[in-house]
């Protein structure tokens, strides 16, 4: 929203200077974006007649100009521009002018003639990139004034940039109101009168949509010359407002929307047939726009309909086949309420976007709709002439917009503010906002006015209250609160600090989105049922993630293409899936290194990194506690080199390389190696538990036996130290053979068994009974065969 400072101070005249009215806005909630001067600063222009011109004597495309400037003699000026002519109004720098860029003007010779002053065009004074010829001024401006007196050249250009809950602020009225109450100043609103009605043709109107347009509002005005021109001041407020001059009739209808927040239309009258019609477009109907545009109506979409078919979207556009011409003599001229849910999106929809539809789609006052037609009226028969006839008010009263009472509760205004106020201070507030209330008790009750579609609860009161108070003026008191360390207990481990541990194990951390393509959790999750969003962000991530592979593998991707050869990623995060009673969010851990297992060093041995290098990692975040990896498969990961996670018994994550073919789907040069388990597995830890140390002297027995080859290690050891006597401190594999002397299909295993007693020296029966029941339990349940 772009509006006219000096058009604002017309309606409210505050003691603020330009930066201080912006600043007021602003910290008021109505920012103010740009400020920018009508024109660039210059000294010395007036306003000058030229009373005859005549060919320079020495030069073809120079003219002798004889200006009056109203100083008691005539000026001689030298100038080239191919419009000068005798009675032309036109600026004159007079000498010792200065203009835009500091360029001073100086009595000169030119080409032997004297020139006292230079005729200037509006590109030289800076105030547009017309450079035809000079700038015509009207014909009645008055010679020897000062240029930036009679054009209003100080006036500032300020830029709004309105949240959308502020349609009241979309006109010279609604911020004029704003500035009042902000400061107190007097408030002087335009004084409309009816016209008065000298003709008795109407045209009737026929509300058939009700609930999109409850109140319509018409008028004939005759006899009109649309050919007459714009006055200057009216063209000026609409060029500062953001908006070109198109014709006297269209220029007051925007005229009046930029002063009262009205959007009006003005058809030719001529051009329409029978009564006018407030109806739903039927599917399929088509309508050649204003701007050119041909569109295929939807059955959602509100239009303005005669005997023949639809003329107009309503409060979006007008239609070519009504629009008016220079040629038209009569109008009909609209000023309706739209419900903003009739109008929202219609636009966008196809593509563009109007003034009239930007405040439709966030509410227009409906009781401004004759004001604003009485005041169209006026404008046009006092610039265009004519004769009006009488005004056509359809109306539905049973879907025009209620206004509830809204209840302000002092209490909960300090609570809320953090500062008590008086009731003579919020009836004063109240009354500077224009907000009519009664009291019941301490409390306000509250009737927002009809061009406030933002206050419909106590918050929306408070904050009024609030803006107009000034939030500077709040108080800012330093938090207080009683606070309490929470415990923290020592079997838990926190997130910051596990996340610090992978980080120094040469991992950086990554954060990816939540929503994921749906594709990849097919791919890389077989979840063939993701969580889907109802309102993605884009559509290709229309999902949430089931696991945290997909982000770390686009994270790969990203380095690789960026040259980056050693990738050491990892991610902590919710997923998301269905469950029986709703969804689960669990928090999950995700790893994955790719390319070599060490920074480049000329000491070291480039190789590949592994599955043992991220086994190895995985191990050191769980010590002290033991984990298992049992082989599985995982649809991200390669079949033969995949394996399950098993803490404390369960299965809690995986861990393998990259499957060959998602290698070659996201064009990576290998495949990387990955985990991915539950944090809480990891969130969890073992504490240490004291235990006595032995004096005496352990007992150590080698044990080899014969197994067969599938049989996993960790099934063997997890078994064996089931099974051993308590004086077994500790049993572990040192040799694995196959090969010569060994059968095919079979491996030897050779284990180390660590026996020892806090109470005593063991003796060899001792030993030997423990060794014998290890023994035991191999042949038992394994098949094992003891080598000797």
């Amino acid at each position: 929203m772009q509006f006219s400072e000096s058009w604002l101070r017309t309606f409210v005249n505050p003691a603020l200077s330009s930066d201080e009215l912006a600043h007021l806005l602003t910290m008021a909630g109505l920012e103010v974006e740009a400020t920018e001067a009508a024109a660039p600063a210059f000294t010395g222009v007036v306003v000058a007649e030229i009373v005859s011109v005549s060919k320079h004597p020495d030069a073809d495309r120079l003219n002798v100009c004889q200006v009056d400037v109203c100083d008691g003699a005539l000026r001689q000026i030298v100038c080239g521009a191919p419009n000068a002519a005798a009675g032309l109004k036109a600026p004159c720098a007079l000498p010792d002018a200065v203009l835009p860029g500091d360029f001073r003007i100086r009595v000169a010779r030119v080409r032997g003639v004297e020139s006292s002053g230079m005729l200037c065009s509006a590109r030289e004074l800076g105030i547009s990139e017309d450079a035809a010829g000079l700038m015509s001024l009207p014909s009645d401006a008055p010679a020897g004034e000062s240029l930036r007196d009679y054009l209003d050249l100080d006036d500032c250009r300020h830029t709004l940039k309105l949240t959308p809950n502020r349609a009241d602020c979309l006109s010279l009225s609604g911020i004029a109101r704003e500035v009042a109450a902000l400061t107190g100043a007097r408030l002087v609103l335009p004084e409309i009168s009816p016209v008065a009605v000298t003709r008795s043709q109407t045209r009737a109107v026929s509300l058939q949509a009700p609930a999109a347009c409850p109140r319509y509002c018409g008028r004939i005005i005759g006899g009109v010359d649309a050919k007459a021109p714009t006055p200057e001041w009216m063209r000026r407020r609409l060029l500062r407002s953001g908006l070109r001059s198109v014709s006297a009739l269209v220029d007051i209808t925007n005229y009046v929307m930029l002063t009262l927040g009205q959007p009006l239309h003005a058809f030719d009258n001529a051009r329409l047939s029978g009564d006018i019609r407030v109806r739903m477009a039927a599917a399929g109907e088509k309508l050649l726009l204003l701007n050119g545009q041909e569109i295929a109506l939807s059955d959602d979409i509100l239009v303005i309909a005669d005997a023949t078919g639809a003329k107009a979207m309503a409060g979006i556009m007008g239609g070519e086949e009504s629009a008016i011409t220079l040629d038209t003599t009569e109008v009909f001229l609209e000023s309706a309420f739209f419900a903003p849910a009739a109008i929202a999106g219609r636009a966008r929809r196809h593509n563009f976007s109007s003034d009239a539809s930007h405040r439709y789609e966030r509410g227009v006052d409906w009781e401004n709709c004759a004001r604003a037609l009485e005041y169209a009226s006026a404008l046009i028969m006092e610039i265009c002439g004519g004769a009006a006839g009488a005004v056509t008010d359809a109306v539905v009263e049973e879907h025009l917009p209620r206004r509830a009472v809204v209840r302000l509760r002092p209490p909960r205004l300090a609570k809320v503010l953090g500062t008590p106020f008086r009731a003579a201070e919020i009836t004063q507030y109240l009354t500077r906002l224009a907000l009519p209330f009664t009291r019941e008790s301490t409390d306000f009750l509250v009737t927002p006015p009809s061009y406030r579609f933002d206050i419909a609860i106590e918050e929306d009161l408070i904050e009024e209250i609030a803006r107009v108070h000034g939030y500077e003026n709040l108080p800012a008191p330093e938090p207080k609160g009683q606070l309490a360390m929470l415990p923290q207990p020592e079997n838990r481990r926190a997130l910051s600090r596990l996340r610090q541990q992978i980080a120094d194990r040469g991992f950086q951390e990554v954060i990816n989105y939540a929503f994921a393509p749906e594709d990849q959790e097919r791919d890389l999750a077989a979840n063939v049922a993701p969580v889907r969003l109802a309102n993605p962000i884009a559509s290709q991530l229309a999902v949430l993630r089931s696991s945290l592979l997909g982000g770390l593998i686009d994270n790969l991707v990203t380095n690789l293409k960026r040259k980056q050869s050693r990738v050491r990623l990892f991610e902590t995060g919710r997923c998301f899936a269905y469950a029986k009673d709703g969804h689960r969010q669990p928090w999950h851990l995700a790893m994955l290194a790719y390319g070599p297992a060490l920074p480049e060093g000329w000491g070291r041995e480039k190789r590949a990194t592994d599955f043992f290098d991220l086994k190895g990692d995985m191990e050191s975040l769980f010590a002290p506690a033991k984990l298992a990896f049992i082989r599985g498969e995982h649809p991200a990961l390669h079949p033969g080199r995949a394996a399950h996670i098993q803490w404390a018994g369960r299965v809690v994550g995986y861990i393998g390389e990259l499957h060959p073919q998602w290698t070659q789907k996201y064009e990576l040069p290998a495949a990387p190696v990955v985990c991915e388990l539950e944090l809480e597995a990891l969130a969890s830890r073992t504490l240490p538990a004291y235990a006595e140390v032995s004096r005496f002297q352990p007992a150590i027995r080698d044990l080899a036996v014969l197994v067969d080859q599938s049989l996993p290690l960790d099934d063997i050891l997890r078994d064996m130290k089931a099974h051993a006597p308590q004086q077994v401190c500790d049993i572990h594999l040192f040799d694995l053979y196959q090969g010569k002397g060994v059968p095919e299909g079979r491996k030897s295993l050779a284990f180390r068994i660590v026996m020892q007693d806090t109470q005593r020296t063991l003796s060899d029966a001792d030993i030997d009974l423990a060794v014998t029941g290890i023994i035991a339990c191999l042949e038992q349940h394994f098949q094992a065969q003891l080598r000797t």
